[in-house]
């Protein structure tokens, strides 16, 4: 028990001096970077800058303790902050108390479904979520990102509520009102940050370019047109009430679930991805529960939805983490920062942030994958272009919600199609191969098979029709499966099997199965496969399958036969046309 909902004593007891040294400086590095982000994220949810920060300071610190990721950091991310953004700005005005109110709401509801999921023990579900559907809508949330911070790096107004194609419409349509001052503040700092992360790498770019951004729009003074942030109050988060009434409620409840999904699909992604680095096992089960109370507490204390950032987890990974303590670490150190530098905060540029998120946008946008995906599935780029431009012209949450359902669907479209190869013998190797690759011999009236996936309500069509088809050849009487790749039976597959071991005897021969797993064939025999069947016809190995399999061929075919693909044929063998060194029984 302890195991499961406290993981962290595990890990705790066999910490080093050296472990919590490289947590302390891996956590140094990651309230450093989180600083600008917090705020940027904050900003893209609609929400006053420092929740961001205490999202960022609580969230983790739950996160890593509950977790199994040694190093994911959770906290405020850009597709979360983007889908609070699109479900709550509808109801109530971004950054007003209502809107906070609701965003507090959205955020415990969404970890009550995240911890639900992982007390029920459906992390495998998230195996279901093709990457693809996060690429894609990581991809167009990217862009509307950039499309919300047009008025703020421009100084155009291009009005509230509009949708993307009618911002970019009313941006282009009003250019001539571009503000110079404005735009020449977020341009500076998106350039020093892209500069800086390429000839300074060590220093974070983020932080200098929004001090630089800063100090150019001091130095430009007043009566240009450029806005600041305000000072962000100086202390730890404050205590805070979700909005729990019934009509909340019901209202936010898609909304939230789509923000849970997203959020352990992210979180679980993340973890996985630096996991194979690490060599360390990732258990999802345990990931949606931590990730749930990080959600639950964080609403609570002033925190809105967040998840697991793969900025920040692979930059803890760099920096030498060793546990989940390094997150820890990061958020005291992150207080700490806050409560020294908090006022100077009155002096950010609302430019110089849009410059920022911008930045973080455009590193969104995964082209590498996106490429590679485009060019080699014709399947995969439908799921990652149906999410894509779902996320620009539809709901957030429908967008997210269309992009899981293409990847069940493509998931169903693979086991519903399971391989079904034709064996065949290959003369100089004496083994069977696949008859589609490799030249070889086939024995008239028997047909050798392996079928690769499940047997189950979906693919027994497919399987139908593959095997109908070789029985449509006269001679064919048996059929011999080879069930290595078999994992699974259902009712709907046992039946397939009876009625084909039905019309083979019908024929005068049989159906045969060998290298069926002991599970496999244990739950087919409960579901009546041997009602028609009998164990005569179930084997261990090819040699013993076809010692038992030849005798009950038609032997007055054998006779005139000349394959030859047996041992067991010697008897017929004609030496002249098949040497000895050309049959076997395996």
């Amino acid at each position: 028990m302890n195991n499961r909902f406290f993981p962290f004593l595990i890990w705790f007891k066999y910490l080093t001096f050296a472990d919590i040294k490289a947590d302390f400086l891996a956590g140094l590095t990651g309230a450093v970077i989180v600083l600008p982000q917090g705020v940027a994220f904050a900003t893209i949810a609609g929400l006053p800058p420092q929740y961001g920060l205490y999202t960022a300071m609580v969230t983790p610190v739950i996160a890593a303790l509950f977790g199994s990721s040694k190093h994911l950091i959770s906290g405020p991310t850009t597709a979360i902050s983007i889908v609070v953004f699109s479900s709550l700005s509808g109801y109530a005005e971004p950054g007003s108390e209502a809107f906070i109110s609701m965003a507090l709401t959205l955020t415990l509801m969404a970890g009550i479904y995240q911890l639900a999921f992982g007390l029920a023990r459906l992390g495998k579900l998230v195996d279901f979520v093709s990457h693809t559907v996060v690429i894609g809508f990581t991809a167009g949330a990217a862009i509307l990102i950039a499309t919300s911070q047009v008025k703020h790096i421009s100084g155009i107004a291009t009005g509230k509520g509009l949708s993307f194609i009618d911002t970019w419409i009313s941006f282009f349509t009003n250019i001539e009102m571009l503000n110079v001052a404005v735009f020449s503040v977020g341009f500076t700092t998106l350039a020093v940050a892209v500069l800086v992360k390429r000839l300074v790498p060590k220093v974070p770019n983020l932080l200098a370019a929004m001090i630089i951004g800063s100090l150019i729009a001091v130095s430009l003074g007043q009566g240009t047109g450029i806005e600041f942030v305000g000072g962000i109050p100086a202390g730890l988060p404050p205590l805070s009430m979700p909005d729990l009434s019934l009509s909340t409620l019901q209202l936010l409840a898609p909304e939230a679930f789509a923000i849970a999904l997203l959020g352990l699909i992210e979180a679980v992604s993340i973890s996985r991805a630096i996991a194979i680095k690490s060599q360390q096992r990732i258990y999802p089960n345990q990931e949606f529960i931590g990730q749930g109370l990080s959600n639950i507490v964080g609403s609570f204390f002033s925190c809105y939805a967040g998840s697991g950032s793969f900025t920040r987890s692979g930059v803890n990974y760099e920096a030498g983490a060793k546990s989940g303590l390094s997150a820890i670490f990061a958020a005291i150190i992150l207080v700490l920062i806050v409560l020294l530098i908090a006022p100077l905060t009155a002096y950010l540029p609302v430019a110089a942030m849009a410059g920022v998120i911008l930045l973080v946008a455009y590193n969104l946008v995964d082209m590498v994958h996106i490429k590679k995906i485009l060019t080699t599935s014709k399947a995969e780029s439908s799921v990652l272009l149906i999410t894509f431009f779902s996320t620009l012209f539809l709901e957030l949450e429908f967008a997210i919600y269309l992009g899981v359902m293409m990847s069940l669907i493509l998931f169903l479209a693979k086991t519903s199609s399971p391989e079904i190869t034709e064996m065949a013998l290959n003369v100089g190797q004496h083994r069977f191969v696949e008859a589609s690759t490799h030249t070889g011999m086939h024995c008239p009236q028997l047909r050798v098979l392996r079928v690769d996936m499940s047997i189950y309500f979906g693919s027994v069509n497919h399987i139908q029709n593959r095997v109908e088809s070789i029985l449509l050849q006269p001679e064919v009487n048996s059929i011999l499966i080879i069930c290595s790749g078999i994992n699974f039976i259902d009712l709907s597959g046992t039946d397939l099997l009876i009625n084909l071991a039905k019309k083979l005897k019908a024929k005068g021969g049989g159906l045969y199965f060998y290298g069926m797993k002991p599970v496999v064939k244990q739950r087919a025999i409960k579901l009546g496969l041997t009602s028609e069947l009998s164990e005569s016809q179930f084997f261990e190995n090819k040699k013993e399958a076809i010692e038992s399999i030849f005798p009950r061929l038609n032997q007055s075919v054998c006779e005139l036969c000349t394959q030859h693909v047996f041992i067991e044929c010697d008897k017929f063998e004609q030496p002249l046309i098949i040497q000895d060194s050309h049959k076997t029984s395996a």
